[in-house]
């Protein structure tokens, strides 16, 4: 291994180092505990060190951003996009969503802690782009299946979303509440099926 290859793999394994760090100090102590001195400390590495690879305490948060929107879709990919009818994706997309954001709260948290995140937001992270391309998509192939082919699309998705999140917002509340939570299934599938046949009539 020559000299640079070997400086970058010491670069990679440093900037690991710190994204373990720190995602230790979340699970411990939440996001609003999380600071570069903290990580420094635990890796036994000066403040600038940690600069060196990350810009900010907030490029290091944009880091487990990606990463939770990466989990996200592959999840989604997995389960819910098989050949199946639009509204079956859509109600099958929810349950994905909704099963994703209990099984990884500390990433959902940091996702969708202060809403439906910006637009500025997803330029950087392209997953989250992509999460809002497949749910665009499939609402749109269930319109233009439909009575409303003049439905606007973007405000249908945004609906879509302020469902799903507001709903997971508020089971959240409990941490005692899980994915497979009886009411929380039923009020699930009853938003989702209000709202598929809101697009069908």
């Amino acid at each position: 291994m020559g000299l640079v290859e070997r400086r970058q793999r010491q670069k990679e394994e440093v900037r690991n180092s710190i994204l373990t760090a720190a995602w230790e100090q979340v699970l411990a102590e939440g996001w609003a505990s999380l600071s570069i001195r903290k990580i420094a400390n635990a890796i036994e590495y000066s403040v600038p060190v940690i600069y060196s690879h990350f810009d900010s305490k907030d490029a290091i948060l944009l880091e487990f951003t990606r990463q939770g929107f990466e989990r996200l879709i592959g999840q989604i990919k997995q389960s819910a996009l098989c050949d199946k009818a639009p509204a079956e994706r859509l109600e099958g997309i929810a349950q994905t969503y909704w099963q994703f954001a209990f099984d990884n709260r500390e990433y959902y948290q940091l996702m969708f802690g202060l809403g439906i995140p910006t637009c500025e937001t997803a330029n950087h992270v392209g997953a989250m782009r992509q999460f809002g391309e497949i749910i665009m998509s499939t609402i749109n192939d269930l319109i233009a299946g439909g009575p409303n082919t003049d439905a606007d699309v973007y405000l249908k998705f945004k609906t879509y979303w302020s469902i799903l999140h507001g709903l997971v917002s508020i089971q959240m509340i409990d941490p005692h509440v899980s994915a497979t939570d009886k009411h929380g299934q039923l009020i699930l599938h009853d938003a989702m099926s209000g709202f598929i046949k809101s697009l069908r009539h």
